[in-house]
């Protein structure tokens, strides 16, 4: 099956995001929640990699390519995730 690289998605939270929560944070898990989430939101056939590779199955290719990743990311309940994974 072959994959097509679509686009690098910035998932992970950046530093000064925890400096505002002004909390010590298990940040590997946060990152590793947020890449399962997307994961399950993603249409069959797209999946979002560690590094932020999004890649596509030959079937999956133009919903890909016209997918609105920005929603994706401002539907993320990050002060969720972040009281989940408090150190």
């Amino acid at each position: 099956m072959t994959h097509t690289d679509i686009t690098i998605l910035n998932y992970t939270v950046n530093a000064d995001v925890y400096a505002r929560y002004g909390a010590d944070f298990d940040t590997e898990a946060v990152n590793d929640e947020i890449l399962r989430i997307l994961n399950a939101e993603v249409p069959e056939g797209i999946e979002i990699h560690r590094n932020g590779k999004v890649v596509a199955e030959d079937f999956a290719i133009e919903t890909a390519q016209k997918y609105d990743w920005a929603a994706l990311l401002k539907r993320l309940d990050l002060d969720t995730i972040l009281a989940e994974h408090g150190k």
